[in-house]
């Protein structure tokens, strides 16, 4: 991820979990080429985040909890289909998702997680 100057870190971890921030698919180059499409953003985004997990030796299996707000709740089936295939068996996190209509660089999709860290 580029550095932000923003009052916020992109990763805070305790004794048991890592926290991420949101993440939208304006926040890195690569990203910024699928905006306006929300499977591709989806994506992105899911690959960002299973990036970031990798740094700290973990994997989306250990994603307890993910926010996810969509600009509008009609692309719910196409982030939907493309954040299943980042999750193995069907074992997935507890999600909310919600409408936020104005995401950070006119994103349609923005992913926040939670995963427990390793013993």
């Amino acid at each position: 991820m580029p550095a932000s100057g923003a009052p916020f870190s992109q990763v805070v971890t305790d004794d048991h979990y890592a926290y991420l921030a949101g993440i939208v698919a304006a926040d890195f180059p690569a990203g910024q080429a699928v905006l306006g499409d929300p499977a591709g953003e989806t994506r992105a985004v899911m690959q960002a985040i299973r990036e970031i997990l990798a740094e700290l030796g973990l994997s989306c299996s250990d994603v307890v909890r993910a926010d996810v707000h969509l600009s509008n709740l009609d692309y719910f089936d196409q982030m939907d289909k493309a954040y299943r295939q980042f999750f193995d068996d069907d074992a997935f996190p507890a999600r909310t998702t919600t409408e936020s209509p104005r995401l950070f660089g006119g994103a349609s999709v923005e992913i926040t997680v939670q995963a427990r860290l390793k013993d």
